[in-house]
């Protein structure tokens, strides 16, 4: 198993129902595997006896040169032929051959020549705004919007970047950006022997930074006519490039019922699990059978009636990231971790309690899937699992999900692909992130202080990782639990009394969302000139990193004169890039860090000088 995470631990879950061995090579640790290298992949695969690799997602799942090299090992590769894959893995070839075969695809660009210059020329000939697409690899990565000429430069280079760190190529395709619409994929399935199926549609409208965040099947807005038409656009993409295994072919589709398409997934995809729920089937089982040269042993009839009795699935994914500072990624150590159960809940989790999740992560956690008779059952399965899950001690996305799957556009089936820029956050936010006085408390109990004072109240003062403060009355007994229905049956909160006194931290679940407590320091001469430094009016302002991670890109030098809204310096984590801009205009007066430096949340970039 060339993989890590849940996605790992979900294929060595069939692997051991069927009788099949699974290696997980460790990757962290003294013995980390790099999973980007391919010939340290393989070889530690031969050595460990294996006969087959499932690359699972990610990495070099898409990656021919991979495929190839595990062939020639004498392995067996548990995924299309590289053929296939350098056809289809290539958005820019994907596109030529969808519109060779009659299949309607995006206005763009896929040429060869991808000088600034001709990059450039194109995009203004397509017409902003613009969508900027690595030519390689899938799953979001590198996708920049650009709506006016200005932004195109740095907007290309960033998603060359960001190609060429997730994929290895840096090559590039342009789309003009089609607003409102649907994201549609199919899921397809071929055997070595040239018989294939559809296994019917996701939706995966819902989506931030163009990563999927909730992927239902079916699609509340795809009848029997379009679901007709998007199965024979996929098999016959599929089956123009001899494709072997389990692929997904995406498509854009508007009210209009215009249908476009984006690209092939050629590899197992995140969401697979709703359509293993509404067709009764196990893709990785499939997967295994058709890499040892099975015969498929289904027909369309077959799946279509298996469609048609399999009720509806919807899966939302856990990442570590704060969705209420856009999204940005989140790192920590998961110190409670307590998943839901119940009639049509399925969990696929790649952490444990007691794991660190670090930068180095991709910023999916898990996935929480639900099934039912329809689509109202399955919404109300989903949200009582979300409300019936914990995780402290990092912040998640958890307490968003919440709120996402009782908005009435999730409720109705309305999503699309801009639906989330135009809802969240929602006009109530300042409310929603108020820390409650019941929270204060849990924190002030956990922690355990005293707070002893004669004759009057015990109480300390608190302090939350953003920096507020607040003195508590510390309570003689256990307080109530959070205002939710949510967390009745389990402990609000829980601190780490391990560690000194000054350093200890108290997580408090707040309506799903792991708030951190500590007990806040003394007041000094220091802290209050620097407090009153910050509130002064004209005075120097202190460029912080948002998020912990790596500085890809200082854009300044010491000395440098700026203006508000000039790029300081570019970090990345988990996936993302995120750019770091001046406060106000003035000068770099000091400079902190440099490329390649790791920082953490809070730390100090650099001060600017009015």
């Amino acid at each position: 198993m060339a993989n890590r995470g849940e996605i790992a631990r979900r294929i060595a879950r069939t692997g051991g129902r069927l009788g099949v061995r699974v290696t997980v090579p460790p990757t962290i640790g003294p013995d980390a595997l790099d999973l980007l290298d391919i010939e340290l992949v393989v070889n530690a695969a031969a050595t460990a006896g294996a006969d087959a690799i499932h690359p699972g997602f990610g990495f070099r799942a898409e990656n021919p040169d991979f495929a190839e090299a595990v062939e020639r090992s004498g392995m067996r590769w548990v995924g299309p032929p590289a053929s296939a894959i350098r056809a289809m893995g290539n958005k820019a070839a994907a596109r030529r051959l969808a519109g060779s075969l009659g299949i309607e695809i995006v206005p763009g660009y896929d040429g060869a020549d991808q000088s600034p210059e001709a990059l450039s020329a194109a995009a203004a000939t397509i017409g902003f705004p613009i969508l900027i697409k690595p030519a390689a690899g899938g799953g979001g990565r590198g996708m920049r919007v650009v709506r006016d000429q200005a932004a195109f430069p740095d907007a290309c280079a960033s998603a060359r970047r960001k190609a060429q760190a997730a994929f290895g190529d840096d090559r590039l395709i342009l789309e003009h950006l089609v607003e409102g619409a649907r994201h549609i994929e199919v899921q397809v399935l071929f055997d070595a022997h040239g018989a294939g199926v559809h296994l019917g549609e996701r939706d995966c409208s819902l989506q931030r930074r163009h990563q999927k965040i909730l992927e239902e099947s079916p699609s509340p807005a795809v009848d029997s006519t379009l679901r007709l038409r998007l199965g024979a656009s996929a098999l016959s993409l599929a089956g123009a490039v001899g494709y072997v295994g389990a692929g997904t072919c995406e498509f854009l589709v508007t009210d209009r019922a215009e249908v476009f398409f984006l690209e092939m997934n050629t590899r197992l995809q995140v969401e697979h699990p709703v359509t293993e729920l509404v067709t009764g089937r196990d893709l990785v089982a499939d997967q295994l059978r058709i890499a040892e040269g099975a015969r498929l042993g289904t027909t369309q009839p077959a799946i279509d009636a298996a469609l048609g009795a399999g009720g509806h699935a919807i899966e939302v994914r856990l990442y570590a990231e704060d969705a209420e500072d856009g999204f940005l990624p989140a790192t920590g150590r998961v110190a409670r971790l307590r998943w839901p159960a119940g009639d049509g809940i399925r969990i696929d989790a790649g952490i444990d309690e007691g794991d660190e999740v670090t930068g180095r992560f991709d910023p999916m956690l898990a996935k929480i899937i639900a099934h039912g008779t329809d689509r109202a059952q399955t919404l109300d399965r989903l949200t009582a699992a979300l409300d019936g899950t914990t995780v402290l001690g990092l912040t998640t996305n958890l307490r968003f999900l919440r709120w996402l799957v009782r908005e009435p556009l999730v409720r109705s089936g309305q999503a699309r692909i801009d639906s989330l820029d135009r809802i969240w956050p929602p006009g109530d936010m300042a409310d929603r992130i108020r820390i409650p006085d019941a929270a204060w408390s849990a924190a002030a109990l956990a922690l355990g202080v005293d707070g002893w004072r004669l004759n009057a109240s015990s109480r300390i003062r608190l302090t939350t990782e953003d920096g507020t403060e607040r003195m508590v009355f510390r309570p003689a007994l256990e307080p109530d639990p959070l205002p939710t229905a949510t967390h009745t049956a389990t402990p609000p909160a829980l601190a780490d009394l391990s560690a000194p006194g000054a350093d200890r931290v108290a997580h408090v679940d707040i309506e799903g969302r792991s708030v951190a407590f500590r007990v806040a320091a003394p007041p000094d001469v220091d802290r209050a000139a620097r407090a009153a430094l910050a509130h002064h009016a004209g005075g120097p302002s202190e460029v912080t990193a948002p998020m912990p991670g790596n500085v890809l890109v200082v854009h300044v030098v010491r000395g440098q004169a700026v203006a508000t809204g000039d790029p300081i310096v570019t970090l990345e984590a988990m996936k993302m890039e995120h750019q770091v801009v001046a406060p106000i205009d003035g000068t770099i007066a000091e400079l902190s860090v440099r490329r390649a430096d790791q920082v953490a949340r809070g730390q100090a970039l650099a001060i600017v000088e009015p």
